[in-house]
């Protein structure tokens, strides 16, 4: 049976002081901060800034299967392992849905970019499952895979587990300023 708006609500404070008596507080939680504080993602219709940012990424990807993953060769695979399993704190998001493929790949570029000079290590890149007629994975959810397989700066990226995204992103290890093998070592 659905209230009225119309009732007025009962008062719960006193039967909440009650149910709470002898109750004990829980200690301080002992989980460790981020060393800086996530950044906003970049909401629909951003406008995308006007300097220049060298473009070498190519679109012309197999067509074929979406990757899940990708490790750059000479990296072991217990990075990968490591970064499925989310041993670093993410650091940054970028989110590109609504974005159509050429601003989502200057968006990206400038992401990773920006990333780099900041030393971030560990970032999200939200694209979307993109499901198209047919059950073709989606065209964006390839091309930033694809992309990120292209950038030098990416030592390797896998998709995201579920609870953070599943298919709909990916989760990024970046060298950040040559200073790969002291995160990996973490």
């Amino acid at each position: 049976m659905k209230k009225k708006k119309d009732q007025p609500a009962p008062i719960n404070a006193e039967l909440f002081r009650q149910a709470l008596d002898g109750v004990i507080p829980l200690p301080p939680s002992n989980r460790i901060s981020l060393a800086q504080p996530l950044r906003r993602v970049m909401p629909r219709g951003t406008v995308i800034s006007t300097h220049l940012i060298e473009d070498t990424l190519s679109d012309n990807d197999a067509g074929g299967d979406v990757p899940t993953e990708f490790l750059r060769s000479g990296m072991s695979r217990m990075t990968l392992r490591k970064l499925r399993r989310g041993r670093w704190p993410m650091q940054d998001t970028l989110d590109l849905h609504g974005f159509h493929s050429d601003a989502a790949r200057k968006l990206l570029l400038e992401f990773l970019r920006d990333a780099a000079q900041h030393s971030l290590h560990f970032v999200c890149v939200i694209h979307g499952k993109g499901w198209q007629a047919g059950g073709k994975e989606g065209v964006l959810k390839s091309r930033v895979r694809h992309w990120l397989s292209q950038y030098s700066e990416v030592l390797a990226f896998c998709e995201a587990p579920l609870n953070a995204g599943g298919s709909g992103a990916v989760w990024v290890l970046l060298k950040a300023g040559g200073q790969s093998s002291n995160i990996l070592d973490k």
